[in-house]
């Protein structure tokens, strides 16, 4: 025998020898006993062939592959989990990584569609947002609103009568001006109990208000305040202004330091409060501005002015047979203009200091002392990692501490950067610390956190809280805290009193899913196109989320919500288009058009991952890629299927015009296709690529085309090929299997060849 005749009968490699032929097989087979034959090994047999995942074999090799959601790593091996949260646009909200999936969350007041996107809920759509009178949709919430003549009931859903006063409550602690003189030298003390706002208008300028005034202005209505005690008189106040100057001072309402407390010896709790030192409402506006003087010496001067504006309460009780009310009227004129005098002395000697929550601060203060101590952040503020931060709802500015203190219980503050918290209307010192609101409050107003004393569902009374009565027949409840019960309609009892939902309503049909029940025709309707219900006997179809509508009318489900929107990013270099709602499955008779016009010199390389398209149509949704609207023009790429392995290739013309059609047959998943423009020098070499088979032949290729970040990197240098050097060769190994680099390498030599 000899090689030279037959190749020795052997299958693979033969070799003479002095024995005769010796035959032999290349790696990935094995001789057989009669020597001559070469049988492929399955590597798959012996431990899944080193594969995590699946092993598959082939002639003289083998493959190894990953489950969904992993990818196989370089080694060709190891399968690891493909994070998708580290991609661009994988969630509208916030994105959760599972091992082999994902999952998206929206925010509070949104909904999930489409898998992935986020819409705002129309709360009003659900039984009217459970508002009493009307709903007012907005982006993650809404609002229930009133009837003129009446207010928001403190649960936000309830009408009620508007209330001037709150006939429990304890009048709340009014503000009091005292002034005393020792040794020669007037000092005055304001101290601001309750409704106080402090607004720093500018560096040199503030404005304080401390109190209710009788006829509130628009600013007051604004913020929330505390509603005055019935006790409270309402005949009109007696109201004066007044101007103050103070020479070299700056407008800083800054805490009194404690070595001029020692001095003075003197505090406002020490100054008893004689004779009728009770204000109703104070508003104080300091502005410093500065004056420049004529001169050789030209020194600026500081120079703040203090505008008073002040509301003293008519006492009916000082009414007597010897001073009727006018004269009660005139006295307390005079009384006031005497406190504005002594005041105006105690101003001019910078003795006038305002108390909030214990501390002292001073109106203004001399430029020399204003830089002591605090440098930085203006009163309400304090420095954290370097920055002025103002004092959050729940919280006051202590200067005394210069940090913010949270509310004490009995106590609330729903404005930032406040020197003080407001007293509670109840005033039992019961509930919790840092209250934001007047219905975080203690005792009866503390319904909201603690949920106590309040009526539960098919029950309620006057104002919501115990005792309470049961809804009676016809209505129900489905709410705790409520002054009402909503009526069934269309003259229907419920089965029982105390019922909790419209479905204890007898109707006349019980609605199935994606229908609602017509209280005045006693039918079932089946929900419009754009809404949905996926529960039995209810009265109501809920909104699709954000500018989202369905395909056709009695929807039961919020998958059934599509986005219509055409999407993508059409860049000059690179970018992307998708079908309408995508990864959810696109909306029926949509049409979408993209315009692909490189810049000059340059060519399209497109590549289609997968794409989800229902065969069952007979070709109703097709997705086109041509030259121009012209069904005559040069067409890239036509296909109606769903195809799940991907595909590369150049567009056939320079630009691309690109339609997506669909019919109201069925539906799919879609398509999100990227695309990348190259130099058209490159033309020869991106084609010999994308069309050899080598591409696609294995799926650690194919997956290749799939992943988001690999092909970005890819699309990234082919766009910017000087961006080739911003990878190293040890990232470009850990990116790419060896035999994807080997398939390039070789292409991009020969293709540099004629160079050399």
């Amino acid at each position: 025998e000899t090689c030279a005749v037959n190749n020795g009968g052997c299958d693979r490699t033969c070799k003479d020898t002095a024995t005769g032929v010796r035959c032999s097989c290349p790696v990935g087979f094995t001789l057989q006993p009669d020597g001559k034959t070469c049988k492929d090994i399955d590597e798959c047999l012996v431990n899944n062939g080193g594969c995590d995942h699946f092993c598959r074999n082939t002639v003289g090799s083998f493959e190894c592959s990953c489950q969904k959601g992993y990818k196989l790593l370089t080694d060709e091996r190891t399968c690891q989990d493909i994070d998708e949260c580290s991609f661009e646009r994988t969630c509208d909200h916030t994105c959760i990584n599972y091992p082999g999936s994902f999952e998206c969350l929206c925010h509070k007041g949104y909904t999930l569609y489409g898998l992935t996107h986020c819409g705002d809920i129309d709360e009003c759509s659900i039984s009217n947002g459970s508002c009493d009178y009307g709903c007012l949709n907005t982006m993650g919430s809404y609002e229930c609103v009133c009837p003129p003549g009446k207010k928001l009931h403190w649960n936000r859903k309830d009408c009620v009568e508007m209330v001037k006063c709150l006939p429990n409550a304890k009048p709340a602690p009014k503000a009091q001006l005292a002034c005393s003189k020792t040794g020669g030298t007037e000092s005055c003390f304001l101290s601001c109990p309750s409704n106080t706002l402090f607004v720093p208008d500018s560096e040199n300028s503030y404005t304080l208000s401390c109190g209710i005034p009788v006829q509130q202005g628009k600013a007051q209505q604004k913020r929330n305040a505390t509603l005055p005690s019935c006790a409270d008189s309402l005949a009109p106040p007696i109201k004066q202004k007044a101007r103050f100057k103070i020479k070299d001072a700056k407008c800083h309402l800054r805490p009194r330091s404690k070595e001029k407390t020692k001095d003075s010896g003197k505090q406002a709790g020490q100054f008893p409060c004689t004779d009728n030192c009770q204000v109703t409402f104070v508003n104080l506006k300091c502005d410093s501005s500065r004056k420049k003087r004529r001169g050789r010496k030209s020194l600026s001067k500081e120079v703040s002015h203090i505008t008073a504006e002040f509301e003293v309460e008519m006492k009916s009780e000082e009414v007597s047979d010897t001073c009727n009310i006018d004269c009660v009227r005139k006295r307390m004129e005079q009384k006031l203009q005497t406190a504005i005098k002594t005041l105006r002395k105690s101003i001019n000697k910078q003795q006038f200091y305002i108390q909030f929550s214990g501390t002292e601060y001073e109106v203004a203060q001399k430029p020399a002392k204003a830089t002591e101590g605090h440098e930085g952040c203006s009163t309400g503020q304090v420095l954290q990692d370097g920055k002025c931060v103002t004092c959050s709802t729940g919280t006051f500015y202590s200067g005394e501490h210069n940090q913010c203190v949270p509310c004490s219980p009995g106590t609330y503050q729903d404005t930032e950067g406040q020197l003080t918290c407001e007293p509670c209307p109840s005033n039992d010192g019961q509930g919790v610390a840092g209250a934001r609101n007047v219905s975080e409050c203690g005792g009866k107003f503390n319904f909201i956190i603690r949920g106590l004393g309040q009526c539960s569902p098919g029950h309620y009374s006057s104002d919501g809280f115990k005792p309470c009565r049961v809804c009676p027949l016809g209505t129900y409840q489905p709410e705790p805290g409520r002054t009402l019960c909503f009526p069934c309609g269309g003259g229907l009892v419920t089965k029982y009193e105390g019922a909790v939902s419209f479905q204890d309503c007898e109707t006349k049909v019980h609605c199935s899913p994606g229908h609602y029940y017509n209280s005045t025709t006693h039918r079932c309707i089946r929900c419009p196109v754009g809404t949905y219900q996926p529960e039995f006997g209810q009265n109501y179809c809920i909104t699709c989320p954000g500018n989202t509508s369905t395909d056709f009318d009695g929807s039961t489900n919020v998958t059934h919500c599509k986005n219509q929107h055409c999407g993508g990013e059409l860049g000059d270099y690179t970018g992307y288009i998708e079908s309408p709602n995508y990864p959810g499955d696109y909306p029926a008779n949509v049409e979408c058009i993209w315009n692909i016009n490189p810049p000059p010199k340059r060519r399209i390389l497109i590549v289609v991952p997968e794409i989800f398209l229902p065969i069952e149509d007979e070709c109703g949704d097709v997705l086109v890629m041509r030259k121009s609207a012209s069904p005559t023009s040069i067409t890239t790429y036509e296909t109606c299927q769903t195809y799940e392995r991907p595909i590369a290739f150049t567009s056939r013309s320079r630009k691309l015009w690109i339609q997506f059609k669909s019919n109201e047959g069925n539906s799919g998943k879609g398509f999100q296709v990227p695309y990348v423009t190259y130099d058209e020098d490159y033309q020869q070499l991106i084609e010999d690529i994308v069309r050899d088979g080598r591409l696609y032949a294995s799926e650690n290729h194919q997956e290749i085309l799939k992943d988001k970040k690999l092909i970005k990197a890819l699309f990234d240098v082919l766009a910017h090929p000087q961006n080739y050097f911003k990878y190293t060769a040890q990232e470009s190994k850990e990116m790419f299997p060896r035999s994807f680099i080997k398939l390039l390498r070789s292409k991009v030599s020969r293709f540099l060849r004629p160079y050399k």
